[in-house]
C-alpha cells in the first residue's frame, strides 16, 4: 500500500449495515508512502491508522492543464 498526502484512505465496513469510512491522508509516517498514516476523518477528528486488508488508498486526481 502506497499513498501521498491528499489521497483518501477507504476502510471498508466488515459488518452488514455499517458504513465505510473514508478519511484524508494528511501525513505519511512510513517510508516511501507506506503506512502508518495520520488521517483526518469527516468529523475533523485526526488519528494514526495502520490499515489492514479491509483498506484501500484512493489516489487523488491529478489536474491536467492544456495549453
Amino acid at each position: 500500500m502506497r499513498a501521498v498526502v491528499g489521497d483518501r484512505l477507504h476502510i471498508h465496513a466488515r459488518v452488514v449495515g455499517a458504513s465505510d469510512q473514508i478519511s484524508e491522508i494528511i501525513e505519511i509516517r512510513g517510508t516511501d508512502g507506506a503506512p502508518p498514516y495520520l488521517v483526518r476523518h469527516d468529523d475533523g477528528h485526526q488519528g494514526l491508522v495502520f490499515p489492514g486488508a479491509d483498506a484501500s488508498v484512493e489516489h487523488r486526481q491529478q489536474s491536467h492543464k492544456t495549453t
